[in-house]
């Protein structure tokens, strides 16, 4: 059941674009289930194999976000995020978190996978510490917000429009079409790994699935096979031509034969006419 958040009177924040301090505490609790780190792990993974990820993109899951309301710092870690341009780190030095607008772009794209706690993806609070719906939709003013309820497979898609979200119907394949990715996002369900259930997936613009790697694997076997199928099949017609060809050897080699004796048959005919007086040309 889709569950559309009561939305109290806007209470203007002031918003400031800050970097997180270097002694902030990030949350660090573990995932509630064992399949959100494959769900979002699968998202990235067939991104990746089509080559679709550039450099200059954020593409992370439980990923920090930060804004500064109301001059106290809000850190909000969504299960799967794609944001399109960042500014690069100087050296080697690792992202712990992300604040849009300082750092590089607004993200395009936030998702939540429903858990135990269902609920707070829905939390319209707008108070300290404000609720993930607010945030994504008043603070940063994300443009999709998709939350996905695994076990169901029940897929909600908002789209960002005069400031709020509306949620959006899937087109008639049951997927969404994302055009700032020129991909579609939508749900299957199968096996991967040691979960079967139901699984968010991309397909390109002509609706070709982006593969994980152990499909990428199964169609590269699936062709060799195929090619070895089909190099046994050349070598079954090639010595079947040759079985044949041998055939039509022994068959003209036994006309041959044939002809011979039956050649041998009149010349001793005509001898023997001939030892008796007669001419076998007159016969």
């Amino acid at each position: 059941m889709t569950v559309t958040p009561v939305k109290p009177p806007r209470i203007q924040s002031q918003i400031r674009w800050e970097p997180l301090p270097a002694d902030y505490q990030l949350p660090d609790d573990p995932v509630e289930n064992t399949a959100q780190p494959l769900l979002a792990g699968a998202l990235r993974e067939s991104l990746e194999l089509a080559n679709w990820i550039r450099p200059e993109m954020l593409v992370v899951s439980n990923f920090g976000l930060c804004a500064t309301v109301d001059e106290q710092m809000v850190v909000k870690a969504p299960d799967w995020l794609y944001v399109p341009a960042v500014l690069p780190l100087e050296g080697t030095e690792e992202r712990r978190s992300y604040t849009p607008n300082l750092e590089g772009d607004i993200p395009t794209i936030v998702m939540e996978f429903l858990s135990a706690t269902e609920g707070e993806e829905y939390s319209s609070k707008q108070t300290y510490p404000p609720g993930k719906w607010h945030f994504y939709e008043r603070i940063l003013q994300v443009p999709y917000y998709i939350i996905f309820e695994p076990v169901g497979g029940l897929l909600e898609f908002y789209v960002l429009e005069n400031s709020t979200y509306q949620l959006q119907m899937p087109d008639e394949n049951g997927r969404h079409w994302i055009p700032e990715m020129m991909l579609f996002l939508g749900t299957w369900r199968g096996k991967k790994e040691e979960r079967t259930g139901y699984w968010l997936r991309w397909w390109d613009e002509a609706g070709t699935m982006l593969p994980w790697a152990v499909e990428k694997v199964q169609e590269v076997e699936a062709i060799a096979q195929q090619e070895r199928e089909r190099a046994e099949q050349e070598r079954e017609r090639a010595q079947q031509e040759r079985e044949r060809a041998q055939q039509e050897r022994e068959r003209a080699e036994q006309e041959r034969e044939r002809a011979d004796r039956e050649q041998q048959q009149k010349e001793r005919l005509a001898a023997y006419l001939r030892s008796q007086g007669i001419d076998p040309d007159l016969i």
